[in-house]
C-alpha cells in the first residue's frame, strides 16, 4: 500500500460499534465517519466514556466495527484476516499506551528494538533503538529494566518504541499523563517533527488542552459520537 502525500490514508465511513455485557448492549460508537491524510495530527478529545480509546483501536486494527467500514489506503481492513491485520499493526501502525505495555524484564533498548524485530527488519537495529533513545534524553538508560524507569522514563520509552519503525500511523493515548508540562510539550513537539517531516500521520487521545497547539485537528467526542471539529494551532 502507498499513497501521495495529499491523500487520505483513513477514511472512516459510518463506523458504529456496539458490545453486549448480558443482555445490556453498549453503542461505544454511533455513525462516526473521519478522513485522515498524510501530515496530519489528529487530537481526539472528549470524556471517559465517549469512544475515544474504541475508535483508535479500530483505527490501530486492534478491533473490528460492527457496522460501517474503515480504509487504510483504500483497502478495506474489515476483509483482511488475522495474520494480515498483524502484519500492519507490525509494520505500519505505532501504539503507544497508556499503560506503556513494556516488557517488565526486558531493558529499555530490548523493548525499542521490538518493533524492528517483528516487521523484518535485521540489522542495524540496536543503532536505531539507541538512537532514538538519545534523541529522547535516555540515552544514559538504554540498559535499565521498566521498574528501574520513572513513570515519565518509561513513556519515553514507549514512545522510543512506537517511532523507532517509521509506522505510517502513530496512535497515542495519553501521551503526556506522566510527562512534566515541559518534558511533556518538548516529547509531543519532537515526536510531530519526527513523524510529520515524514509525510505519516499521529492521532492522540488525550485530556491534555496543550496538545492544542500541536495538532492540526480538534476532534471532539460525546457519546459515541464527533461532535465538533477545530483546527488546530499547528504549532
Amino acid at each position: 500500500m502507498s499513497s501521495t502525500p495529499d491523500e487520505p490514508i483513513i477514511v472512516v465511513r459510518d463506523v458504529s460499534k456496539t458490545y453486549r455485557l448480558g443482555d445490556i448492549e453498549v453503542h461505544a460508537l454511533r455513525g462516526v465517519s473521519l478522513t485522515v491524510r498524510r501530515g496530519e495530527f489528529v487530537a481526539v478529545m472528549g470524556a471517559s466514556g465517549s469512544g475515544k480509546s474504541t475508535l483508535m483501536n479500530i483505527l490501530g486494527c486492534l478491533d473490528a466495527p460492527s457496522t460501517g467500514s474503515y480504509l487504510l489506503e483504500g483497502v478495506d481492513v474489515a476483509k483482511l484476516d488475522e495474520p494480515s491485520l498483524a502484519r500492519i499493526r507490525g509494520r505500519r501502525i505505532g501504539f503507544v499506551f497508556q499503560s506503556f505495555n513494556l516488557l517488565p524484564r526486558t531493558s529499555a533498548v530490548e523493548n525499542v528494538e521490538l518493533p524492528l524485530f517483528y516487521s523484518g527488519q535485521i540489522s542495524g537495529n540496536l543503532r536505531r533503538a539507541n538512537e532514538m533513545l538519545d534523541l529522547l534524553g535516555l540515552g544514559d538508560r538504554t540498559q535499565n529494566q521498566p521498574n528501574q524507569l520513572s513513570g515519565g522514563q518509561q513513556q519515553r520509552v514507549a514512545i522510543a518504541r512506537a517511532i523507532v519503525g517509521q509506522p505510517d500511523i502513530l496512535i497515542m493515548d495519553e501521551p503526556t499523563a506522566s510527562l512534566d508540562g515541559d518534558t511533556g510539550q518538548a516529547v509531543v513537539g519532537f515526536v510531530k517533527q519526527h513523524v510529520l517531516n515524514e509525510k505519516r500521520c499521529i492521532l492522540i487521545v488525550t485530556h491534555d488542552n496543550r496538545i492544542y497547539e500541536f495538532a492540526t485537528r480538534i476532534l471532539k467526542m460525546e457519546d459515541g459520537r464527533l461532535t465538533g471539529i477545530e483546527k488546530g494551532g499547528s504549532a
